[in-house]
């Protein structure tokens, strides 16, 4: 069996894939090959999906081949909408035709008749080109049995081409992910020093919050017919203490950002748990923007939600 492919299209000259812990969703390859007379043309894509959703177009004929190529996805893709397609050519002395000389006799005599019969009833049929006559029935014969693929060999060939269709595949896909993980740890660091400014920005309102709730105690001592229940008052003031502090949504963004730096740098698939952190930042910005009180910790926790929200859109590609 003569064998030859072409270096599937790769964003890596040797087919390599580049380092880093994230993978893209999205991915592209190609590769051309072929043997037992047969030539093919590989392709297989992929975008972003909530799970694995394979779509295979393949030729009819091959036994065995889509659920090897099913088994074969599945081990190594986690997560992402991928369709594989197969388009397979005969070699030239595999299509090649020659003429039945029986069934050129037989349709040509069917012709013959069928002229006699139009022209006893008054008919001129219309003149029959070759191209007509090659076209009935029987007058081309396909070729012989043994001018066929071997279906073994050719299965065996076609799936000896994953090896490095697949390599590629993952090529572009790890490339595609070491560009996300750097946005996104770019991101994670502006969180941080959001987060450390708007430590900053709540020490600083410390005693505009004293004062706000001094002013609070003073005008229910002043509006009280017979003097204010001092448990009464100590439980308000330490309900406004709790709502207007921020130190448990900080101490949650930081550790979300550690979190996130881990996941940054942990092996496998990490694209869902990375979704679910995402929401949890939201959650704490948003917390912290209710609670902020103060136009410079407001400003701070918009931010946060901005930059938040950019790296959700990137982390929905990640696998």
């Amino acid at each position: 069996m003569v064998k030859s492919a072409s270096r599937p299209e790769s964003t890596f000259a040797d087919g390599s894939a580049p380092a880093g812990a994230l993978r893209s969703m999205t991915g592209f390859a190609s590769l051309r090959g072929g043997a037992e007379g047969c030539g093919w043309l590989w392709e297989i894509r992929s975008v972003n999906g909530k799970g694995l959703d394979l779509r295979l177009r393949l030729p009819e004929g091959i036994e065995g081949l889509e659920p090897a190529l099913r088994a074969r996805l599945g081990a190594q893709v986690a997560r992402g909408s991928v369709t594989v397609s197969l388009r397979l050519t005969r070699g030239a002395g595999a299509e090649a035709l020659r003429v039945n000389p029986a069934g050129l006799s037989a349709a040509l005599a069917a012709l013959a008749q069928v002229e006699a019969a139009a022209r006893g009833i008054g008919l001129e049929p219309a003149p029959v080109s070759a191209a007509d006559i090659l076209g009935l029935r029987g007058v081309l014969d396909p070729g012989s049995e043994a001018e066929a693929p071997d279906s073994a060999a050719l299965l065996a060939a076609l799936l000896a081409d994953l090896d490095p269709l697949l390599a590629a595949f993952e090529a572009m896909r790890a490339a595609e992910g070491a560009a996300l993980g750097a946005l996104i740890a770019g991101q994670i660091d502006r969180i941080a020093a959001l987060t450390a400014q708007a430590r900053i920005a709540a020490e600083a309102r410390r005693g505009e919050v004293a004062a706000g709730m001094a002013a609070a105690l003073a005008r229910v001592a002043g509006g009280a017919e017979a003097g204010a229940d001092p448990a009464r008052v100590a439980q308000e003031l330490a309900l406004l203490a709790v709502k207007s502090d921020v130190t448990e949504e900080l101490d949650r963004l930081a550790a979300h950002v550690a979190a996130a730096r881990a996941l940054l740098a942990a092996p496998g698939p990490v694209g869902r748990k990375f979704d679910f952190l995402v929401q949890e930042f939201l959650r704490e910005a948003n917390t912290l923007c209710s609670k902020a009180g103060n136009p410079a910790l407001t400003g701070i926790g918009l931010d946060l939600k901005h930059v938040i929200d950019q790296m959700r859109e990137q982390v929905q590609n990640v696998e």
